[in-house]
């Protein structure tokens, strides 16, 4: 069975402009072939897709250079346009029902991709933070879902979105040169 892109009400292209202040929660495995499910952890403040990618992708753009294309599970995001501008790029947001949860694959204009595993935003600081920690690790060769494991019973209550949390203990990339 294939999958179709979501349709979107929102317009063809949204300018994303406003980069976060706050400092990017991301993970990537070091520069070298690797083995495993996830190239690394990323741990957006909140479900807002159009909101969270522009800074992930100017970190990534070091790394992969210009990426056009972005997929994801539209279970883990609400309403997202069918495509951004950032950093004077369009890149293409696909959402599909059958994306494998709890994964975003960022496509570079080579066709090198990244797949990171996307923690929750509402995930507790420190599981969070050890999921993105194992998921960065060399060697990893875990699942997505034993990645999470520690997490599900560890979700933050009272800021069901993420987007308030102080208590974060910030991430800022690491393997990116």
């Amino acid at each position: 069975m294939t999958s179709a892109p979501h349709p979107s009400i929102a317009p063809p292209a949204v300018t994303a402009t406003e980069q976060s202040r706050s400092a990017l929660r991301l993970r990537l495995r070091p520069k070298a072939l690797t083995t495993g499910h996830v190239d690394g952890a990323w741990w957006p403040r909140s479900r807002d897709l159009a909101a969270e990618l522009p800074a992930l992708l100017a970190v990534l753009a070091v790394r992969l250079g210009d990426i056009p294309r972005m997929s994801y599970n539209l279970t883990e995001w609400d309403t997202a346009p069918r495509q951004i501008a950032a950093d004077g790029l369009r890149v293409r947001l696909n959402g599909f029902w059958s994306r494998p949860a709890h994964t975003v694959d960022l496509i570079a204009s080579d066709r090198r991709r990244l797949t990171l595993l996307l923690v929750p935003p509402d995930t507790e600081p420190s599981a969070a933070h050890h999921a993105m920690t194992c998921a960065a690790e060399q060697e990893n060769i875990d699942t997505v879902e034993v990645l999470l494991r520690g997490t599900a019973g560890r979700m933050s209550t009272a800021d069901p979105l993420g987007a308030g949390s102080s208590r974060a203990p910030e991430q800022i990339s690491q393997g990116v040169r």
